[in-house]
């Protein structure tokens, strides 16, 4: 829509507020709200907000930054209306020169999209965000339900979820599936697979409507990747192709391949393998990630790709051979914490740039990893995953794709934040050591 028509159905539907939303570095939404009154100016001149206030935004000498309201994100917020209905528009962040800023994230991915397009590829990805639904008090653990995988969820988590379901259609989210994982009190929905920059802006409101509907009704949400210790991870595998533009086919197709790719997705595979370690500080983000990087559930710890093989760190799913369209790979390590424009942008790069370079993989491993041995994972030449934040940030570090993909405004205030957190986490005392080396020592 146009913005008159957007500032017209506003007034038809008696919208009194607008949300103008964005996110800072690690993917938090923010919001600046205005009366429905100033939507014209908003979208005619944006609004202004101090960047210097924001996670890893700009500098107080160059603080002044503006709101670009992106149109096509225009959707009524369906759980406010007590005091007057809300729409939301997710926007963009500008310089006071009309510049994009450089440190925003969305802008970021834009920029791996245009790459992408000028070599004639359309970027799409489908993410299968986990996340766990916990009684007020989730720090006493206690979940909301004690079902498992795929079970008939209990009275007040199937209520719940058909409430998420409908808050997302409204908010023009195609829900396909959705469906109870393997912890207790833990779900999972999938959308609409799609254009990488349009499922990025689904995913960070698909997170925003998850939580805000759980409080509604006196819950708490978490998409963190391990809030209970021996159960099962929250992850966020993230399904991925290109689509060529000029033919309107995929360009991740081969019928001819006994795994039906090209070598456009094996060059693509490549790519993330051979960078997977530097982007595991986007992909997992916390120091709490990387609990759920261990051998013994499914998520995977071993630089691998295979087909059905779910230990591998890629997958090439099943598809029906009469659907060509569905031909994709599925990474595996992302979780839900990270911020989708950032994630989306080094896979989407480091692909391409493995495509340059015509990049092969290895042979992908179609045996179980986790039952390898050292020598067998050696002969193999099989590397495995950082096995904390800071191990991915010390590969981040030295990582001069990544660097060139997130920007260095971005790169260097991300090392930052994310030094500082690895710090604080240092320092703690946590109950297991009290527990097991009090009376010991």
């Amino acid at each position: 829509m146009k913005g008159r028509d957007i500032v017209a159905h506003a007034v038809q539907k008696d919208v009194k507020f607008i949300s103008l939303q964005f996110t800072d570095l690690l993917g938090v939404i923010k919001e600046v709200v205005v009366p429905t009154k100033r939507l014209n100016d908003a979208i005619t001149n944006g609004v202004w907000f101090d960047g210097s206030s924001i996670e890893g935004f700009a500098r107080i000498q160059e603080s002044d930054l503006f709101l670009k309201p992106d149109l096509s994100t225009y959707s009524l917020v369906p759980w406010l209306s007590d005091n007057g209905k809300t729409a939301r528009i997710i926007c963009d962040i500008c310089r006071s020169d009309g510049t994009p800023f450089e440190g925003d994230p969305r802008f970021v991915l834009k920029k791996a999209i245009a790459e992408a397009t000028e070599m004639g590829f359309q970027y799409n990805v489908g993410p299968e965000p986990e996340f766990y639904l916990f009684e007020k008090n989730a720090s006493d653990g206690s979940p909301l339900d004690s079902s498992g995988y795929f079970d008939l969820s209990s009275h007040v988590g199937y209520r719940l979820i058909k409430e998420i379901i409908t808050a997302l259609e409204s908010l023009g989210i195609n829900v396909e599936a959705s469906h109870h994982e393997v912890g207790h009190g833990q779900y999972e929905i999938d959308f609409e697979y799609g254009h990488a920059l349009q499922i990025a802006d689904k995913l960070l409101t698909l997170k925003y409507t998850v939580k805000k509907i759980a409080q509604m009704h006196d819950l708490c949400a978490t998409f963190i990747p391990k809030p209970l210790m021996g159960a099962a991870g929250s992850g966020m595998h993230v399904h991925q192709s290109l689509l060529n533009i000029k033919s309107g086919k995929n360009a991740f197709y081969d019928e001819k391949d006994r795994y039906n790719l090209s070598k456009i997705a094996y060059n693509f595979i490549a790519g993330q393998m051979k960078y997977v370690k530097a982007m595991c500080a986007i992909l997992c983000p916390t120091v709490n990630s990387y609990k759920r990087l261990v051998s013994g559930f499914e998520a995977p710890v071993y630089i691998t790709w295979a087909s059905m093989n779910r230990s591998a760190l890629i997958r090439v799913p099943k598809w029906f051979k009469e659907k060509p369209e569905s031909a994709r790979v599925e990474l595996r390590c992302p979780d839900p914490t990270c911020n989708p424009y950032l994630a989306f942008a080094v896979m989407l790069k480091t692909g391409l740039d493995a495509l340059k370079s015509n990049l092969m993989p290895p042979e992908p491993v179609e045996e179980n990893v986790y039952q390898f041995d050292d020598e067998h994972l050696v002969k193999k030449r099989i590397e495995t995953l950082p096995s904390s934040l800071q191990e991915a940030l010390d590969h981040l570090k030295r990582t001069e794709i990544l660097k060139e993909i997130l920007g260095e405004h971005l790169f260097e205030k991300y090392i930052a934040i994310k030094n500082k957190e690895w710090n604080e986490f240092k320092t703690q005392v946590t109950s297991w050591e009290v527990k097991n080396y009090l009376d010991v020592y």
